[in-house]
């Protein structure tokens, strides 16, 4: 294939991976080389092996995300500070998946993917993001409950407090309770209660003012 013509492919996708190139008579060890040899000239950018774009592309972090591990989505703080729950920059985009984790690094930022049984593997939206980008992202409600389900002694009080969760209206708390009795979890489902509790009191408090 001539660079030309791997242009007009790809100048509407914001990344694309090796099998593009393989038509006719192209073995995938020619497709990796001519891409490899196009990265070196820095006409391409490779985000992991097999995984490119053009120099001119800017895609969403969660758009890489998905890209770098399929069947993954974004998860935990990024999703969380995505849905402004928590008031904190975070800096990692961490992903769930029932793939095995990993770590990536590239221009467009640092990548975490946590393991997750295929059971928990639900509560995930395909997310307009911008400019007509979309991604698989956890709702709202299965985001805090995935941060919970990791994190030791999540479900505690204390622990759910220390998150400062801000914005509680946008939570479907029906969907919270929904989804932490599918999980099968009573750290979940005790989770879920105090979250509920905890929009209930800030409801209540704002109401008086």
């Amino acid at each position: 294939m001539r660079w030309q013509q791997l242009q007009h492919l790809v100048q509407d996708q914001p990344l694309f991976e090796t099998s593009l190139l393989l038509a006719g008579d192209v073995t995938r060890h020619q497709a990796q080389r001519q891409l490899s040899d196009w990265a070196k000239a820095n006409k391409l950018i490779q985000l992991r092996r097999g995984i490119y774009t053009l120099p001119n592309k800017n895609p969403h972090p969660f758009i890489v995300a998905n890209y770098l591990v399929h069947g993954s989505y974004v998860s935990l703080q990024m999703a969380l500070a995505h849905y402004h729950l928590i008031p904190e920059h975070v800096a990692v985009v961490t992903s769930v998946t029932t793939q095995r984790p990993g770590k990536f690094e590239n221009k467009f930022g640092r990548y975490t993917y946590r393991h997750i049984h295929p059971s928990l593997f639900f509560g995930i939206e395909y997310r307009l993001l911008v400019n007509d980008e979309y991604a698989y992202v956890a709702t709202p409600e299965k985001a805090l409950l995935d941060l919970i389900h990791y994190r030791p002694q999540g479900d505690s009080m204390a622990y759910i407090e220390s998150l400062r969760l801000q914005n509680l209206e946008i939570l479907d708390l029906e969907r919270l309770h929904r989804f932490a009795i599918r999980a099968g979890k009573p750290k979940l489902q005790r989770a879920a209660q105090r979250i509920e509790d905890l929009a209930q009191r800030e409801l209540q408090e704002y109401e008086t003012l």
